[in-house]
């Protein structure tokens, strides 16, 4: 078995102090196998922000936890014109992850993270075409068994959570970028952005079906809530079986709060 713990939109700048020690005293206590982290560790990419984001990743990766990081929207400056469109993902390079294509990979999963934010828009992603290659070529290298899972900030599915009903944009070349995902054998796409936790099938999103599971988490430390309590997904990865549990904040701690379990046959996942 395997367990992966899914963070997502810390927003440290905009963040609660105390549920940041209860996140960390709560991983600690789990001891996942790695830790994902999709996306907007800062409210405006400031150095101060970047740096308690830091402070906190290094705390996980000082206890032994292996940690995978993407940025999102949020980790790119909005309002230094000269930074954001020159050097959008330096203060991140330097603070948080050097490499663009953070991996972990063992016999049981492997995992790969992607950059989907973008200097020309404000809150909107894009995957590009190096990306999609790069998904093709890191997961070919993963063990044949291993269970692939895919990061970005932006989901790469569409999202029917709009506040009139409208369906929430994927990703740029999202189409392109779940094909690939597809070759690659990927089996979950892990994402954030829109502070709400879900899981279920891509076939419910996607007319052509697909056997990927979406795996979105809510927004793990901001005070800029949507209806949901702070969260993280806990993934548990056994052979054909998966499980994912919401653990929620509540009462000074966070506690499972939902879940759903899947299994995985005949090329696709089936609920359970």
């Amino acid at each position: 078995m395997r367990r992966i713990a899914h963070l997502s939109d810390l927003h440290f700048g905009r963040h609660d102090g105390t549920v940041v020690a209860g996140l960390s005293a709560a991983l600690t206590a789990i001891g996942p196998d790695a830790i994902v982290i999709s996306g907007d560790l800062t409210q405006r990419a400031r150095r101060a922000q970047f740096a308690a984001a830091r402070e906190f990743v290094d705390g996980l990766r000082a206890a032994g936890l292996p940690v995978i990081v993407v940025p999102g929207n949020h980790d790119v400056p909005l309002w230094d014109v000269t930074r954001r469109f020159f050097r959008p993902l330096a203060r991140f390079r330097r603070y948080i992850e050097p490499h663009p294509f953070p991996l972990f990979a063992d016999d049981k999963v492997a995992i790969l993270g992607i950059n989907t934010a973008r200097s020309l828009t404000i809150k909107d992603g894009r995957v590009s075409r190096e990306q999609l290659a790069c998904i093709r070529e890191r997961f070919a290298a993963a063990p044949r068994g291993a269970r692939r899972m895919l990061v970005t900030h932006h989901p790469l599915v569409e999202l029917p959570w709009g506040e009139k009903g409208e369906r929430l944009e994927a990703a740029g070349r999202s189409a392109a970028a779940v094909e690939a995902a597809l070759d690659a054998g990927v089996h979950l796409l892990l994402a954030g952005h829109h502070h709400r936790p879900f899981s279920g099938s891509a076939a419910t999103f996607l007319t052509a079906g697909h056997s990927m599971l979406v795996v979105q988490a809510g927004t793990t430390t901001s005070t800029r809530l949507r209806e949901h309590a702070n969260s993280f997904n806990l993934i548990e990865s056994d052979g054909d079986a998966l499980r994912v549990a919401v653990q929620a904040w509540a009462e000074g701690g966070f506690e499972e709060a939902a879940d759903e379990s899947y299994r995985f046959a005949d090329g696709r996942w089936h609920q359970s």
